[in-house]
């Protein structure tokens, strides 16, 4: 599966937030990238323009595919709600996003890989694929013989992070993904409307 392999500094630098989690490197030079940095000239955006970036954000943040971004956007079209809220909570919803979130690892690709080398169960059985989608109440566990790795034991260690649709017990390693999200508990800064409107052209 391709994947970007790049430098994320760069990537966040482009942006203009740390989306990839705290980067030394980007609070020195939080400035875009490119030999002139600050002092190039950039002309007012287009619309498109304005639109895609919002677009690659989310992609870069999530972790995800243009394909499957696309998927995801024909799923959140077909289902009720907003469509851009409801893309945003299917990003949520995908297991490597929850495993991150509940502090098993420290940054999204890091819970793509525990998931995808079987360190993770869902409701009791083992599922290594990143992209699959959690339901409410589906519970989420470190396996057996996982729970002693010094990754997962350091980054639950440094992970103060709560969220209101998630529960977490350290000394079980387990947590239940209780609900899904709303809009205004989702902290990533990403505006999904500009994101609708470049798929709906």
């Amino acid at each position: 599966m391709a994947r970007y392999t790049g430098p994320k500094t760069k990537i966040a630098r482009k942006f203009g937030q740390p989306i990839f989690g705290d980067d030394k490197a980007f609070e020195k030079r939080n400035y875009p990238p490119g030999q002139h940095g600050n002092n190039r000239r950039r002309g007012k955006k287009s619309e498109y323009a304005i639109q895609l970036a919002e677009k690659q954000k989310a992609k870069y943040t999530y972790g995800i595919l243009e394909r499957q971004f696309r998927n995801m956007f024909k799923r959140a079209t077909a289902a009720q709600g907003i469509t851009g809220e409801v893309l945003l909570q299917l990003c949520e919803s995908r297991l490597d996003n929850v495993v991150y979130r509940m502090g098993i690892a420290p940054t999204r690709s890091a819970a793509r890989q525990l998931v995808s080398h079987r360190h993770i169960t869902v409701n009791g059985e083992k599922v290594n694929i990143p992209s699959y989608q959690l339901k409410a109440g589906d519970v989420v566990s470190v396996r057996e013989k996982s729970k002693s790795l010094e990754a997962i034991q350091n980054s639950l260690a440094n992970s103060s992070n709560v969220y209101e649709w998630i529960t977490w017990n350290n000394d079980t390693k387990q947590g239940t993904y209780v609900s899904v999200p709303a809009r205004i508990q989702i902290p990533e800064q990403i505006n999904e409307q500009f994101i609708v409107e470049l798929y709906s052209k």
